[in-house]
C-alpha cells in the first residue's frame, strides 16, 4: 500500500524556525535507511504557510487567501510518501524517526485510495486512462493497452538474479550473430523475454526470435509461447543503455500503482527494425502482460 505520511507543523516551524545540524544529521539518516530498505518514494520539507496561499471555492467563484494560517495544530510542515506493506509497518517506521521537531509533535499516516476503493464507479475505460496518466506523471512514455497475439520465441536463455543481470547486454552480443541460425524465423523483430520468475527474485531471459515452431530447434536454443492477452506497452525512446532504468521505473513504481492487475506471465522487450545497434536508438518497447 502507498502511504503520505504527514509531519504536521508547529510554532517554532510556523514561525520559519529551521532545524539545527543535531536534527538534520538524525533525519538525514533516517531517511537514508528508508531508501535502503526500499519503502521512500519522495520525502521534503514545507515552507511556513506564511510563505503560502490557499484559493477557496464557492460555486463558480475562486478567492485567494495568501498565509499565514492561524491554525497551526492543521498545518503541515513536511511528508513522506511510502510504499509499504500494511499500515502497521507505516506505524512501525514512524515510530523510529527522529522528533521533528523541538517540542511535543505529530506525525499522521494517511493511505492513499486504491482503484478497488472506488468499486464500480471506476469503469475500465476509466482505470486504463488513469494508468496511462500515471505513466506519464512517472516520466514513462504513455503506454498504448493492446491486445498481443499467441506467438512462439526461441533463442538462448540464460538465468540471472536482480544482480547478475548486468550480464544481458553480453547475452545479446552472443545471440545475434547466431539468429539466422534459427530454423523456422518469422520477421526480423528480435525479442528480449523474461519469464520463469522465482521466488528469489531470479529469473530466465531468453533472446530470440519469433518462430513458426519450437520442434525442430538445435538443442543450445530454447523456446518460449507467448499467450495470446492483453498488454501494456511502452515504447522506449531513450537510448538501449537506459533500459535498466526504465525497467525499473515500471516494475517498481508504475506496476503497483496504476490500478491494472498486472498477470503472472512473461513480460517482454521487442526491438523492430526501426532499431539501430550502431546508435542504440529507435524500434524498443516493453509489454507488460495483464489480466484479462
Amino acid at each position: 500500500m502507498k502511504v503520505m505520511v504527514i509531519v504536521k507543523a508547529s510554532k517554532d516551524s510556523e514561525a520559519g524556525k529551521m532545524p539545527d545540524t543535531e536534527l538534520l544529521t538524525a533525519m538525514g539518516k533516517y531517511n537514508e535507511e528508508l531508501v535502503n530498505a526500499g519503502i521512500m518514494q519522495d520525502g521534503a520539507g514545507l515552507t511556513p504557510s506564511s510563505r503560502g496561499a490557499r484559493v477557496r471555492f464557492s460555486g463558480s467563484t475562486r478567492t485567494v487567501v495568501n498565509g499565514p494560517f492561524a491554525e497551526t495544530k492543521e498545518l503541515i510542515a513536511g511528508f513522506w510518501v511510502w510504499q509499504v506493506k500494511s499500515l502497521q509497518e507505516a506505524i512501525d517506521w514512524v515510530k523510529k524517526c527522529p522528533n521533528p521537531m523541538n517540542d511535543d509533535s505529530d506525525i499522521e499516516i494517511r493511505p492513499y485510495f486504491e482503484a478497488e476503493d472506488f468499486g464500480e464507479a471506476l469503469t475500465p475505460e476509466l482505470r486504463e486512462q488513469e494508468a496511462v496518466l500515471r505513466a506519464r506523471g512517472l516520466g514513462l512514455n504513455p503506454p498504448t493497452l493492446t491486445l498481443g497475439p499467441e506467438i512462439v520465441i526461441a533463442g538462448l536463455n540464460q538465468t540471472y538474479t536482480m544482480e547478475t543481470r548486468v550480464g544481458i547486454p553480453r547475452q545479446w552480443e552472443q545471440f545475434v550473430p547466431r539468429a539466422d541460425t534459427i530454423p523456422g524465423t518469422i520477421g526480423t523483430t528480435f525479442y528480449g523475454v523474461c519469464w520463469n520468475t522465482k521466488p528469489d527474485r531470479g529469473f530466465d531471459y531468453l533472446t530470440g526470435v519469433e518462430v513458426s515452431s519450437s520442434g525442430t530447434l538445435p538443442s543450445e536454443f530454447t523456446s518460449v509461447k507467448l499467450s495470446a492477452r492483453r498488454y501494456a506497452v511502452f515504447p522506449h525512446t531513450s537510448h538501449v543503455s537506459a533500459i535498466p532504468k526504465t525497467i525499473e521505473t515500471i516494475w517498481t513504481r508504475w506496476v503497483p500503482e496504476c490500478g491494472l492487475k498486472v498477470a503472472k506471465a512473461p513480460c517482454f522487450e521487442r526491438y523492430t527494425s526501426d532499431f539501430n545497434p550502431h546508435t542504440g536508438m529507435g524500434g524498443m518497447e516493453f509489454w507488460i502482460p495483464l489480466e484479462s
